[in-house]
C-alpha cells in the first residue's frame, strides 16, 4: 500500500474541532489524504463530486439534514465510495438505514481513537485485498467480506506523545479527580495548544486514564468533557 497512491477521504462533520482531530489522525496513521471537510449535505455533495473520494467519515446531524440520507445517493454509488458512519444516534432505526445502505462501519460519538483506528484500518485491509485479487474462490470471498476487527491491532499509538507533557496533562485531572474539563480549560491550565492539548486528551481516553462526557445544552452543539477514571468506575 504504501508504493500506491494514498487514498482520498472526505469528511463529512459539522463540528470544527473534531473534524480536525479526524483529520489530523487519518493523515498521520494511515496512507490516507483527506481532500476536504464539508459541514453540511450540499456541501458533502460538492466534494464528492469533485474529489469522487474512496472514503467518507459521514456524521449524522448535520445543519440541513441527516447525513445516513447520504448513503443512499447514487453519486457515492457511481464513484464507489465506501462510508465509515459516525453519530450520536445510537437507535436501532438509524443503525439499521446505516447498515442496509451498505455502510462499511457505524461508529457512535463519542468516539474512542483506537476503534476508528481498527475501522480504518479494516478498510485499508479490504482496499489491498480487492487490490490483489484476480480471481475469486468460496475463502477469497470469505476473506473479503467478513474481515474481523480482531485481526487490526488496536493498541493505542505513541506518536506525537511526550512523556514529559503527557505527565503534566495526568497531574492536571489527578488533581482534581472529580471534576470535568472542557479541551478549553486543559489547555489554559497545562500551557499548550489547543491542537497539542486535543492529540494529549484523545490518547488519556484510548489508554483508559480519562473518560470522555457529553454535555448538552439548549443551543449549539454538545461539549466534549473529560474527567479522570477512579477505580470505582
Amino acid at each position: 500500500m504504501n508504493n500506491a497512491k494514498a487514498l482520498d477521504v472526505v469528511i463529512v462533520e459539522d463540528e470544527p474541532h473534531l473534524a480536525d482531530l479526524h483529520r489530523e489522525f487519518i493523515e498521520q496513521h494511515f496512507h490516507l489524504r483527506v481532500v476536504g471537510i464539508a459541514a453540511t449535505l450540499q456541501q458533502a455533495r460538492d466534494l464528492i463530486r469533485v474529489h469522487q473520494p474512496r472514503l467518507v467519515l459521514l456524521d449524522n446531524y448535520l445543519p440541513d439534514g441527516q447525513g445516513v440520507t447520504l448513503i443512499d445517493d447514487p453519486l457515492l454509488k457511481r464513484f464507489e465510495c465506501s462510508v465509515i458512519f459516525i453519530t450520536a444516534a445510537s437507535d436501532m432505526q438509524t443503525c439499521s438505514h446505516a447498515m442496509r445502505s451498505g455502510a462499511f462501519d457505524y461508529l457512535l460519538k463519542p468516539v474512542f481513537f483506537h476503534r476508528l483506528r481498527a475501522s480504518l484500518e479494516r478498510f485499508m485491509l479490504l482496499v489491498q485485498t480487492m487490490r490483489q485479487m484476480t480471481n475469486v474462490d468460496q475463502h477469497a470471498l470469505d476473506k473479503l467480506f467478513n474481515l474481523p476487527t480482531s485481526d487490526v491491532p488496536a493498541a493505542p499509538s505513541t506518536k506525537g506523545i511526550e512523556t514529559i507533557t503527557l505527565e503534566r496533562v495526568k497531574h492536571f485531572f489527578s488533581a482534581a479527580p472529580a471534576a470535568s474539563w472542557s479541551v478549553e480549560q486543559v489547555v489554559e491550565s497545562v500551557g499548550i495548544s489547543k491542537t497539542t492539548g486535543r492529540r494529549y486528551l484523545e490518547y488519556c481516553v484510548e489508554i483508559g486514564f480519562i473518560g470522555v462526557e457529553m454535555q448538552y445544552g439548549n443551543i449549539g452543539h454538545p461539549r466534549r468533557l473529560y474527567r479522570k477514571i477512579t477505580q470505582a468506575e
